[in-house]
């Protein structure tokens, strides 16, 4: 597959990087020519033994969705704010159980053809990036075939 530099992924959570690097990308691109822009969200659900029953999970997961789509629809508006034509800018929310985020970012970038992705950088500590490991770090390693900018 074809990618292509002008087809941006912003990976995006409801952290202030997150809405730095979507600021930072409307910067740069902002004559909007022949930029496509897609916001992607990961949902990581819940499980389901943290919850007493079925519907109280659903809800949790439902709220959850609810809230990453507004915030969504508001980067969605930052862009546009920018300069970008509305119709050239998306957002997706994917949701995974047991998979790494950083693998489902990197899985929607190969299928969707995107030359850029963009991710924040959240500032972890040396220690908690050894713990618990960084988004993007391991996006900048299991990257091929696009760029990646990190925005701190």
């Amino acid at each position: 597959m074809k990618h292509e530099f002008k087809k941006i992924l912003i990976a995006v959570d409801a952290s202030e990087n997150a809405k730095r690097a979507v600021s930072y990308v409307g910067e740069i691109v902002s004559d909007g020519r022949g930029f496509r822009i897609t916001l992607l969200y990961v949902l990581r659900r819940v499980e389901r033994d943290l919850f007493p029953d079925e519907s109280t999970w659903m809800e949790k997961i439902e709220k959850e969705k609810k809230s990453a789509t507004k915030m969504l629809e508001r980067l969605k508006g930052l862009l546009v704010e920018k300069g970008l034509d509305a119709k050239d800018v998306t957002h997706e929310l994917i949701e995974i159980s047991d998979f790494s985020i950083a693998q489902a970012i990197m899985d929607f970038q190969e299928k969707g053809g995107y030359g850029t992705v963009v991710i924040g950088r959240r500032g972890m500590s040396k220690a908690e990036e050894f713990l618990f490991g960084s988004i993007s770090n391991k996006i900048v390693h299991y990257a091929k075939n696009c760029a990646v900018w990190v925005i701190e």
